[in-house]
């Protein structure tokens, strides 16, 4: 009886039959597969263009000072950089009037947070997140504790959400430094948002990218080998590149698949 009551609730009386695609075979499927592959590699390279144009995209002096609460007490925008050259803030609604409050941000600031990735990725390649809400710091530290969400996350106290647009509606704004200098790079959101939480799409709506060979970005932007800066992201602060058996393996596959062989051939006839 339990069981027929919750196949009810999952399937409304009145509800039309959900209408699947065909039934094919597996040449058939790898046929349409193929088909609509090629669109998707069509998406990735107008995605990468896209980027490249971000890249080359004005950018706009901050001039005004901005201050923020943070664990330690007063910080500037400056101080939010963490020492790096780019800076990614996310404005989200965690403060009194938010549905939610005390015990919980927005629910869909809440599902982004979930989706942020580890952060050392981002540091690795110059680049710090920061949160900033409303709410006073002691209530981001109890509901960050009670998520487990480690981002820095930051009290604003002027004007700085309405200035760059979030104070009505979340989105990321992008900084760059230049020495003690601040610029503003990009912003994103509404649905924008909706495809941030990867390192990758992080560094996508960065001035400098993913700072990685195959970019096209502008001349003297900082670029290293695809993968040869990836890590484990407790692995950064001991080696500033992976073992360079992992940079063969991901830079030359197949060529590396048949070292190895050769190696484990090798070791065979001596043994």
């Amino acid at each position: 009886m339990a069981i027929s009551k919750d196949r009810d609730m999952a399937q409304p009386k009145g509800n039309i039959a959900m209408k699947t695609p065909p039934v094919v075979s597996q040449q058939e499927w790898e046929a349409a597969r193929q088909q609509l592959l090629a669109k998707e590699k069509a998406l990735t390279r107008s995605r990468d263009a896209l980027a490249a144009e971000r890249r080359r995209m004005p950018w706009m002096l901050v001039e005004k000072r901005y201050e923020f609460e943070g664990p330690k007490g007063r910080v500037s925008l400056l101080d939010l950089f963490e020492g790096r050259r780019q800076l990614i803030v996310y404005r989200a609604f965690f403060e009194p009037g938010v549905f939610g409050w005390p015990d919980h941000a927005c629910r869909g600031c809440s599902l982004g947070a979930d989706q942020v990735s580890h952060l050392a990725h981002l540091n690795a390649r110059d680049t710090t997140l920061a949160w900033a809400s409303r709410a006073p710091q002691p209530d981001i530290a109890r509901v960050k504790a009670r998520m487990g969400w480690e981002m820095p996350w930051y009290t604003m106290t002027d004007s700085f959400d309405k200035d760059f647009g979030v104070d009505e509606w979340h989105g990321h704004n992008v900084f760059f430094r230049d020495g003690d200098k601040v610029f503003r790079t990009y912003f994103i959101n509404s649905r924008g948002d909706e495809a941030m939480g990867s390192t990758w799409s992080y560094l996508d709506m960065t001035a400098l990218g993913r700072q990685e060979s195959w970019e096209d970005s502008p001349v003297g932007y900082p670029q290293t080998l695809p993968y040869k800066w990836w890590n484990w992201h407790d692995n950064y602060d001991v080696e500033t590149a992976p073992d360079p058996q992992w940079i063969d393996i991901t830079t030359d596959p197949a060529g590396a698949a048949i070292r190895r062989r050769e190696a484990e051939e090798k070791k065979c006839n001596c043994e």
